[in-house]
């Protein structure tokens, strides 16, 4: 059933991608209640934006200090109030099950944005018109998960998804502390699924087909220091570069030079409930398969870009580190 609707999908976002100009009234006069109760850049700007290209609006909030859950309202009548405005509900919240009471609650649909540290669906879809577009096929394949995988709700969601196509084979990469829940581990047994649990990122690489990587999610730690002594202890970065990655960003990259800027964007949609088109391409050269550096691009849409503004490139390198562009190899400088 999971392969069948997967399909479906894809045919239709693969008709969306090669022929945008036939969906622009696709949700006119429908209207998105968009209720994000967990900071967020890319999930809510991909739903803001993919609302408006298809011709309908957005109502809502990105922070719920600014509504009336900060006078006590409670979920459900939270959700019972927005779906007599909106056509259909986007959530995200940091409790887990949160999207499931709330569409017992709504008379529209109920999409999950992410709830807690257990699902998030939507994220699953685009990774897995990902793994087709990029790899052909979803069956079959060798899947490296990195990182938080106790708390990381992608993965879980992930995991659950892909363990419907047949001879996928998973390699947990992990501390463990951070290691995966037991029932998603019930979920991969339930359906013969072959997975290996392992610590080291470079032991897995030359076995993976794909890698996936997810950081080591501060707000879900109680404790700081426990938070600290785990952070960065997983990085891809062009020291541990793989041919078969399609790129690899260094951890300046990332935090100095893109960090900024994706802040800024954040920033602005949370202090003014906007909207900003935002884009980030990376750039290779001929045939390199390290990306060079990547284009951020980002426009502030209902103020025409008085608010937020830039078109920036973000150079891929690292402080002590040289980095042959062109096979992915790197040493210290």
């Amino acid at each position: 059933m999971y392969k069948r609707q997967f399909n479906d999908l894809y045919k239709l976002t693969t008709n969306i991608i090669d022929r945008p100009e036939g969906y622009v009234d696709a949700c006119r006069g429908k209207v998105l209640g968009s209720l994000f109760y967990e900071p967020s850049t890319r999930t809510n700007l991909s739903f803001s934006t993919a609302m408006m290209r298809l011709g309908g609006s957005v109502v809502g909030f990105s922070d719920p200090r600014s509504s009336s859950t900060t006078k006590g309202e409670t979920l459900k009548d939270t959700i019972n109030m927005v779906s007599c405005y909106a056509d259909m509900i986007v959530m995200r919240n940091p409790r887990e099950g949160a999207a499931k009471a709330a569409s017992l609650y709504s008379s529209v649909p109920v999409i999950n944005a992410g709830d807690g540290s257990h699902s998030h669906p939507t994220q699953t879809l685009t990774d897995l018109l990902t793994l087709k577009c990029e790899k052909g096929r979803l069956d079959h394949l060798t899947i490296g998960l990195c990182g938080d995988l106790i708390n990381g709700r992608t993965v879980h969601s992930l995991l659950k998804a892909m363990s419907c196509f047949e001879g996928n084979r998973f390699i947990l990469i992990s501390t463990p502390e951070l290691g995966l829940p037991s029932y998603v581990k019930d979920i991969l047994n339930a359906s013969n699924c072959e997975y290996e649990e392992i610590s080291s990122l470079e032991e897995a690489l030359p076995q993976l087909d794909v890698l996936y990587m997810t950081r080591i999610q501060r707000e879900r730690f109680t404790s700081a220091q426990e938070y600290e002594n785990l952070e960065g202890s997983y990085q891809l970065t062009a020291e541990n570069a793989n041919p078969k990655n399609l790129i690899t960003g260094t951890r300046y990259l990332n935090v100095t030079g893109m960090l900024p800027f994706e802040n800024m964007v954040a920033d602005y949609v949370k202090e003014t409930n906007h909207h900003v088109l935002y884009r980030v391409t990376p750039i290779f050269q001929g045939n390199d398969l390290v990306a060079r550096g990547v284009q951020m691009e980002a426009y502030s849409v209902e103020d025409k870009g008085d608010g937020v503004q830039f078109n920036v490139f973000v150079y891929n390198n690292q402080p002590g580190i040289t980095i042959d562009y062109k096979t992915g190899k790197s040493k210290r400088a």
